[in-house]
């Protein structure tokens, strides 16, 4: 098996390109007095109110002995100095394609010999390097301001953490917004949707403000990575979903719910136009053979699962239960409690079976708003579980294996594939927001992985939780009786 060679030559091109359209509009929004009034004002006199606000919270703070509320604060107007200036980037990012395209000046430019990823990172750059050099201004203000007043000045990781929130914040906010403006077909429109963006932000500017003010300087560099993978995830999504001629093509946004059903519909059915509905023999045939589509998507749950178990063990050694805790769970009083499970036992698969329906469904409804984060987490959290459980039995002097033996390998033969499955098919079904598929329009592809999923979900997912549910109810305390002496 060769690799293919990286060429240089095509990315020095493509860049150069880029520069050339990101040259364009960094002069043209130069030009415009409304952009560069408001950048100056809030890089020049904001700052200055910061630090006069810094100056007068040291004073009050000074006087009832709480200078550390203030030395804790000071960091985060910092991070304030320097997000305003970017948020003007949502701006010029929301004008890049639909603003041009409703001043009729859009269609020159896509006319050039240009490709579809140059032209896209050159509108990038374009909405990103005036805010961010003006937060870079404004940050350098406020320090300088701070330094001659009262004496303060960060310490160097703080600063690199400050500088390095600061730009990949900056680079999220104008990656969501150049996805709008190329995917909406009025001004109006992008600037609704831009709510989604600078609110999540607005949100994340609080959690910053909590880790600064704990002083947990280490949780910032591990968000500092969740956010540079999402800056990563948005660049990809925006160069893959961009199309020139579905820019100019679209000319009003429309919800058409025929469409979609008709879409989800034919999928899921296996049903061709003019074509009969399949026998439930040829439905499963085409159901099962989506399996083999799923085996990245079934790689990565296992891995996610594998870190999930490992994680837990080490906070069970961690943190160990007490000594009374420990006793408590122990194989003697595990069978002593099974007497109360059978109690339930006519109830317990309905309600295992309706609980693990309703956790899959939270998973793709989150998923769906994290591009599959969440559900991935949400894959994770059951074996984090089961591993912190089997850990501490272990220390509380059992075997490990015979606990998981008793209490989960029975059911887990049926629900760990189906959860596995339903997992594997949610996140690609979550990732086509991110690469859609070849030859297919970003909903198109949106589309099918939901009609796959759902076909996956009914036709083996369903089945295999509903035997999981029946197994985990009569036959599991069956074994942990057997397996535990009682």
């Amino acid at each position: 098996m060769t690799t293919r060679p990286l060429d240089y030559s095509t990315t020095r091109l493509n860049f150069r390109m880029a520069l050339i359209v990101a040259r364009r509009e960094i002069r043209d929004s130069f030009r415009d007095w409304r952009i560069i009034i408001p950048v100056i004002l809030l890089t020049v006199f904001f700052p200055a109110l910061m630090n006069f606000t810094a100056r007068r919270l040291l004073t009050f703070v000074e006087n009832y002995g709480a200078d550390i509320i203030a030395t804790q604060l000071i960091p985060f107007l910092l991070l304030v100095v320097g997000f305003f200036p970017m948020s003007f980037s949502l701006v010029i990012a929301l004008e890049t394609f639909v603003g041009e395209r409703e001043r009729k000046s859009l269609e020159p430019l896509l006319a050039t010999p240009l490709t579809d990823f140059q032209l896209y990172l050159g509108k990038m750059m374009a909405a990103l390097v005036p805010p961010l050099m003006a937060s870079y201004l404004g940050m350098a203000v406020y320090m300088i301001g701070l330094r001659v007043s009262v004496g303060w000045s960060p310490t160097l990781p703080l600063f690199i953490q400050t500088i390095l929130l600061t730009t990949v914040q900056g680079i999220i906010m104008v990656a969501g917004a150049v996805i709008v403006s190329s995917q909406t077909t009025s001004v109006r429109a992008a600037n609704l949707l831009a709510s989604f963006i600078i609110v999540p932000m607005a949100l994340l500017i609080q959690g910053e403000a909590a880790a600064m003010f704990w002083g947990n300087h280490t949780g910032l560099w591990w968000l500092i990575l969740a956010l540079i993978i999402t800056a990563l995830v948005l660049m990809r999504m925006g160069t893959r979903i961009f199309n020139r001629e579905e820019l100019m093509g679209n000319e009003i946004d429309q919800i058409r719910l025929g469409w979609i059903w008709r879409q989800f519909w034919a999928r899921f059915s296996g049903r061709e136009e003019d074509q009969p509905y399949p026998r439930p023999r040829a439905w499963y045939k085409e159901t099962l053979a989506i399996l083999p589509q799923l085996r990245l998507p079934i790689l990565v749950q296992l891995i996610a699962m594998l870190a999930a178990i490992i994680a837990s063990v080490i906070v069970a050694r961690r943190y160990p239960f007490s000594p009374d805790l420990q006793a408590s769970i122990t194989g003697d009083n595990l069978v002593e409690n099974l007497s109360y499970v059978q109690i339930l036992a006519g109830a317990l698969p309905t309600f295992i079976f309706l609980n693990n329906v309703r956790v899959l469904l939270l998973q793709i409804l989150l998923g769906v708003f994290t591009f599959g984060v969440i559900g991935i987490f949400v894959f994770m959290l059951p074996w984090g579980i089961v591993g912190f459980a089997a850990a501490q039995f272990g220390l509380a002097g059992g075997n490990p294996l015979s606990f998981l033996l008793a209490t989960i390998i029975p059911h887990a033969i049926f629900e760990l594939p189906a959860i596995l499955i339903a997992a594997a098919a949610a996140l690609r079904w979550h990732a086509t927001i991110i690469s859609p598929p070849p030859e297919r329009t970003l909903s198109e592809g949106f589309i099918a992985a939901a009609a796959d999923y759902f076909r996956l979900f009914v036709g083996v997912v369903l089945p295999l939780l509903l035997v999981a549910a029946l197994v985990e109810s009569y036959v599991t305390p069956v074994v942990m009786a057997r397996v535990f002496g009682g």
